[in-house]
């Protein structure tokens, strides 16, 4: 899916997401709609560019981040350890605003996972994050765009008047529609850790 909504884009959207791919890809920090809000994207794995996200958003390092992907594919390295019962019950549940929390056995950066032996993961219903994740090639950090202690912004108005200039590019488009963020619940037991 995410190849064909890159081929039939149109070429203005098609520049905007090799654009923003190649911003996360030397380090950039990006803002992207997602299903209910606007978010920050970076690329997990360069601790400069977390680090910069973290500072945006005033976030405690010790909360961790959700990593978004294009698909199952891109999560493989996290989901394979898992019962097919638990893994048949992400597959059911994405592409979608449904974050899971999967055990992370060291796989990701401690920025990532925080003070948690799990990390918070979703295959985006979000069809331009869903392209920007096939562009870039791997799961991306998807977190709020919004300092802590203020409202998720639902324009890229509002996500401008909280950092100015502070971002390296945007990914335009409309958010998805979600009434709220994704929920987060651990794959094992269900229970809720964000409604």
């Amino acid at each position: 899916m995410t190849t064909g909504y890159f081929m039939s884009a149109s070429p203005s959207t098609r520049f905007r997401l090799n654009h923003c791919a190649h911003v996360l890809a030397t380090g950039g920090v990006i803002a992207c709609p997602t299903e209910a809000v606007w978010g920050l994207s970076c690329d997990p794995w360069n601790a400069t560019a977390v680090q910069r996200v973290l500072s945006l958003k005033r976030r405690e390092p010790e909360k961790g981040l959700i990593l978004v992907a294009a698909s199952e594919d891109q999560l493989a390295f996290l989901l394979d350890d898992l019962p097919d019962t638990l893994r048949r019950k992400l597959t059911m549940s994405w592409p979608g605003s449904n974050t899971w929390l999967v055990p992370h056995h060291g796989r990701v950066p401690p920025l990532i996972h925080g003070r948690f032996s799990s990390v918070a993961v979703r295959v985006s219903g979000h069809p331009e994050v869903r392209a920007l994740c096939a562009r870039f090639g791997a799961p991306l950090v998807s977190t709020s765009a919004n300092p802590a202690g203020v409202p998720a912004p639902k324009s890229l108005g509002a996500v401008r008047r909280y950092f100015g200039d502070a971002l390296d590019a945007v990914l335009p488009g409309p958010l998805g529609g979600a009434a709220r963020p994704s929920t987060i619940r651990d794959v094992f037991d269900d229970s809720l850790v964000r409604v």
